[in-house]
């Protein structure tokens, strides 16, 4: 059993999958008072959810679980926690928490090192013990695996900005503070979710938005002095929280990109001056998010790559798996939009364990 993963597309050996049980929809505070759409039926809705909704995800995390198994990946599962227990530190109080059905916003592999992040919500401050079992395991039967942590934040109110989100705004001022880097989180205390990151071999690109502040990507550069840490932000998103469904890296050379959110021309030059394809994903196959459902429709390219020719793709989206198809690689469907709102989609709710191949420099030219 051995960590070690340099990148999102050299084959996969070993992934954790998410679980849904007792997942919580977070009693509102500051970081995710943000995220929510404003017409979202989520607005004002917290508590557990209902026990039908999260068997179904579960039956369709342990199916994807299984169809990963049948390709002879080895997949572990997170060891959840009582999400319904209230959070309370010196610095602040939380209702309930979140679950634990995405690892990849928590959990960073890069080599033989899996970090924890320090995460934004104060209701996911806990959440890290649902992998420590797993962790612990790695640790136990791998010599050269690192496990380490990022400095838990306090998340005092010093760390949002005060009432960023109060009253219904609309998405054109939120569209103006996103080109302006203007997000609900301060620069008090280095922050950011694994989520925010993508590993492409010896260069790490890091998404600044609502869940990742700058002193969190120099946290990030600072941790890994052998690595290049590049800052992107995508102005045409009014909810900048995570960047794989943004920006997905099929293979090397290759790119999907959300053409609502495309990237800044003065951000590509890295990409460009090392010949890699930037092209705009598919659109998605439906017109809103599944009730209940943080995210946008874009899940649709919240991809899994397993390897230089093989993508899980969700089994609904019809339009995004064409475009892989016709990009020459092969699709996998995975039913998995009932679970959709528990956290995301297959790329969140797996984190990388073990992918063949070592660290390679795609980015020579800088």
């Amino acid at each position: 059993m051995i960590v070690n993963s340099w990148n999102e597309w050299d084959p996969l050996k070993h992934v954790i999958v998410g679980k849904a049980d007792n997942c919580h929809i977070p009693a509102p505070e500051p970081a995710l008072d943000a995220k929510v759409p404003e017409d979202s039926d989520m607005k004002g809705s917290w508590g557990r959810r209902t026990q039908e909704t999260i068997d179904r995800a579960n039956e369709l995390l342990d199916n994807f679980s299984k169809q990963l198994e049948n390709l002879g990946i080895v997949v572990d599962r997170p060891t959840p926690i009582d999400f319904s227990q209230p959070i309370k530190t010196p610095d602040f109080k939380a209702e309930s928490q979140f679950g634990c059905m995405p690892p990849r916003d928590v959990l960073l592999t890069v080599g033989s090192e899996i970090l924890e992040a320090t995460m934004s919500y104060r209701c996911r401050w806990f959440e890290y013990l649902c992998y420590r079992p797993l962790l612990q395991k790695y640790w136990e039967n791998d010599s050269n695996f690192r496990h380490e942590s990022a400095p838990k934040p306090r998340l005092t109110n010093k760390d949002y900005y005060p009432d960023y989100l109060s009253e219904k705004i609309g998405d054109t001022k939120r569209l103006e503070w996103a080109a302006k880097k203007f997000f609900v989180t301060t620069e008090e205390e280095p922050l950011f979710d694994a989520a925010d990151i993508l590993r492409f071999g010896k260069d790490l690109v890091v998404q600044h938005g609502f869940t990742t502040n700058c002193k969190g990507i120099e946290w990030l550069n600072r941790h890994f002095p052998n690595h290049r840490v590049h800052t992107v932000n995508f102005p045409g998103d009014p909810y900048p929280i995570h960047i794989d469904a943004t920006f997905t890296p099929l293979r090397p050379g290759l790119i999907l990109n959300n053409p609502n959110r495309r990237l800044p021309q003065e951000q590509r030059k890295l990409f460009n001056d090392n010949d890699w394809e930037i092209v705009d994903s598919a659109q998605p196959a439906h017109n809103s998010p599944p009730p209940l459902c943080y995210s946008s429709t874009w899940l649709s390219m919240n991809v899994l790559v397993l390897d230089h020719k093989t993508v899980c793709v969700e089994k609904s989206e019809v339009y995004q798996a064409e475009q892989i198809d016709a990009l020459g690689m092969n699709v996998i469907e995975v039913d998995l939009r009932d679970a959709y709102a528990f956290g995301g989609g297959l790329h969140c709710c797996t984190a990388d364990v073990y992918r063949e191949g070592n660290c390679q420099d795609y980015f020579p030219k800088q």
